[in-house]
């Protein structure tokens, strides 16, 4: 596995993105442990294997120009969350987002600094015409925030993914590089 690079890092006015780091599982298992923030994600609480597992993965995860990029959200040194970006397919122009945060750092505008910063780095790569977004319907809070951050509600798919036993709905919400850089 090539190690990623040590140096990288995005910075917001409060908050520093980075690469996972072995490392990082103790404060990711914090809330990926809990069950409520797992609520809408398609995996349960994770456990310390779960944690070492996905750490391992996702610090391979470093670069979204040859795949996917995966960064942590750090306020102070702590971790409180992350985001992710992947184009939709190879040939493709379009990237996915995604993010989950810890609810201790809820409503202080963290997770809105830390996407409106993906965004901004995403659009930073010619290729990249359109971001989107696709969540569980009933996840209100993720739903707000990417409105807060520019996105528009494209879809409302009905019953369209089953999981953790149920059908679910799902939102997709989008932005066009012009709506970024106007």
């Amino acid at each position: 596995m090539d190690t990623p690079s040590t140096d990288f890092s995005i910075a917001t006015p409060r908050l520093r993105l980075r690469h996972y780091r072995i490392g990082d599982e103790a404060q990711l298992l914090e809330y990926y442990g809990d069950e409520e923030v797992c609520r809408y994600l398609l995996h349960g609480p994770w456990t310390e294997s779960d944690a070492r597992e996905n750490v391992e993965i996702r610090s391979a995860r470093t670069d979204l120009d040859t795949g996917d990029l995966n960064v942590v959200a750090t306020l102070d040194g702590r971790i409180i969350g992350n985001v992710s970006a992947h184009f939709v397919n190879d040939t493709d122009h379009t990237v996915e987002l995604g993010w989950t945060f810890s609810p201790a750092y809820a409503g202080r505008g963290y997770a809105t600094e830390a996407v409106t910063a993906l965004i901004e780095t995403v659009f930073s790569l010619d290729r990249v015409h359109r971001a989107i977004a696709q969540m569980d319907a009933e996840n209100a809070a993720s739903a707000r925030l990417a409105e807060r951050v520019g996105m528009r509600r494209e879809g409302h798919f009905i019953q369209d993914w089953w999981n953790k036993d149920a059908w679910s709905d799902t939102f997709l919400y989008a932005i066009l590089r012009a709506e970024v850089t106007e």
